[in-house]
């Protein structure tokens, strides 16, 4: 498993030294979950280009204990399916198909 710490420590120090104020608080972790490392890309490449983002959300994968982040920020935060899917940028269908396998 790639040390995600390390990484994003040498991409800000290198090349958004400016973002580091915003990344520090994620960074400081012990360990880095998969919702801290979607935030630190979301931080250090705000993509504008709808291709890029179009194609790097089609190459999103998420483990088992990122889906239950997500579906437990959904009951904390009284979102819908549709809200829930917006936030992190995913489809409704992945929502509903991931609130029948991993019922909370």
């Amino acid at each position: 498993m790639p040390n995600y710490k390390k990484l994003y420590t040498d991409i800000i120090s290198h090349k958004n030294p400016e973002k580091w104020e915003e990344c520090s608080f994620i960074l400081a972790k012990e360990e880095l979950t998969t919702l801290d490392i979607i935030n630190l890309n979301e931080i250090i490449f705000n993509d504008t280009d709808k291709e890029v983002t179009r194609f790097n959300q089609q190459h999103k994968s998420y483990d088992k204990n990122a889906i239950i982040d997500m579906l437990m920020h959904q009951q904390v935060n009284k979102l819908n399916n549709t809200q829930l899917a917006t936030h992190f940028k995913l489809s409704r269908n992945s929502v509903a198909k991931w609130k029948k396998e991993y019922t909370l």
